[in-house]
């Protein structure tokens, strides 16, 4: 007698964990918990996606994001370190889908991450999200039918600081660059030089240097383009190295009397405070934080962020991470409310091709590489001393159309930018 009623609370609980998993959108996540790139941007970004799923299963996201869940089903998330390069990534992508036997996969920062992964999302069919990883290779260069990113490409923020030099009566005549020696800081670099020389008539460049990501250490590059003399500095440095390189820079006064374009910086300004002079003009790889716009949704976000992590202002990956979770929420509750049942990967692709949805960044939408990579509005603004909320805040922001710093589809953004900008909505 024992043992039958030991098998059959046996059978309940089997019953009962299969209806549990049933009823569970299962999300792996990918972002840097470790290392130069954790603090100031993948910490950020694991803020940004608990606070946002959380709101989820809550319902209480504002309108048309209020109903709980995504796609009548609880969202369970759990996340991976995006460090150790992306042969491992590789690996722990496979883990995620083969073994641990998830929904979704979301995340990625590095760049390098980016161009390794997609090809193993489609080989294995599994829905995955980018976030992040800016360089325009990935739908540039290739095709996924598995694979989105909900984060612009870089193109649009070196685009966008061309013309804000523009639009503030600067003209470039001596250029310098410091850029990681990868895909990331390459493209940042060529769409930044390509946009000047198309702006501006070709100012000289006077030092191009490329150190390997997560270098740390920046003298010898420091010290070359002082040699150099430029009245602009161009960089795409981010996370630690950017802090690194900021502190380095300001200690040996290379801001000093020159105009610097970071076009990537606002992530790391929390921790770098009175380090940054005033005046650097700043990028945030869209309108996020400070550069957001005065909608409910940005509001709702930024205050909430505020009191859940204790923080004065939101960042970049902060922003990024609500955006993804969010453009997977409408993808399926539109999938879900046209199918009357949870949607399989195939099925829900066709809701994300080409989606606009709304996000506390402003509007984006899936309107490049055919469908599957989003664009939107951009901001840049320069660093300001607040001394009342003892932090630096970004003022003098000017914000440039989606089409204005997007190429058309079908058209590669370095070709675009070479020939004009073409089309261009401004």
């Amino acid at each position: 007698m024992i043992k039958i009623k030991k098998i059959i609370l046996l059978i309940l609980l089997i019953f009962n964990f299969s209806f549990i998993k049933a009823d569970e959108i299962k999300i792996g996540i990918s972002t840097f918990l470790s290392g130069g790139a954790a603090s100031s941007f993948g910490i950020p970004l694991k803020q940004g996606l608990e606070f946002m799923f959380n709101a989820i299963n809550e319902g209480s996201v504002p309108a048309p994001y209020n109903t709980p869940g995504i796609a009548g089903k609880k969202v369970s998330f759990f996340f991976i370190d995006e460090s150790g390069g992306s042969t491992k990534q590789v690996a722990e992508f496979r883990n995620m889908v083969q073994r641990q036997k998830v929904d979704v996969v979301m995340g990625y920062i590095s760049s390098g991450d980016c161009l390794a992964i997609p090809s193993v999302a489609d080989e294995l069919k599994q829905l995955t999200v980018l976030i992040d990883c800016g360089t325009p290779r990935v739908f540039e260069e290739a095709s996924y039918k598995y694979v989105f990113r909900t984060g612009p490409h870089a193109a649009m923020d070196n685009i966008a600081g061309a013309l804000y030099l523009k639009r503030k009566g600067i003209v470039p005549t001596r250029v310098a660059a410091i850029n990681q020696n990868y895909a990331w800081g390459q493209d940042s670099w060529a769409d930044f030089k390509s946009s000047i020389d198309v702006i501006f008539n070709r100012p000289k460049i006077v030092s191009e240097q490329f150190p390997k990501i997560f270098a740390g250490q920046y003298g010898t590059e420091i010290s070359a383009i002082l040699v150099s003399k430029p009245d602009l500095i161009h960089s795409s440095l981010w996370g630690g190295d950017l802090e690194s390189f900021i502190i380095q820079s300001n200690a040996r006064g290379l801001f000093r009397n020159k105009t610097v374009f970071l076009s990537a910086a606002d992530h790391v300004l929390p921790t770098i405070g009175k380090n940054i002079p005033d005046g650097v003009i700043i990028g945030a790889r869209g309108p996020h934080g400070d550069l957001a716009p005065n909608t409910e949704l940005a509001n709702w976000f930024k205050e909430n962020m505020k009191t859940e992590y204790n923080i004065k202002v939101t960042t970049q990956p902060m922003h990024k991470g609500a955006m993804a979770a969010l453009f997977v929420k409408k993808a399926y509750d539109a999938a879900y409310l046209k199918l009357n049942k949870f949607p399989s990967n195939e099925e829900v692709i066709k809701f994300m091709e080409g989606l606009k949805w709304d996000t506390p960044s402003g509007e984006a939408e899936m309107a490049l590489g055919n469908g599957h990579q989003a664009i939107q509005d951009q901001a840049i603004g320069k660093s300001k001393w607040n001394s009342t909320e003892k932090r630096v805040e970004l003022v003098e922001i000017e914000y440039f159309k989606a089409k204005c710093v997007n190429p058309p589809e079908g058209m590669k953004s370095l070709d675009w930018i070479k020939e004009g900008f073409p089309g261009a909505d401004c």
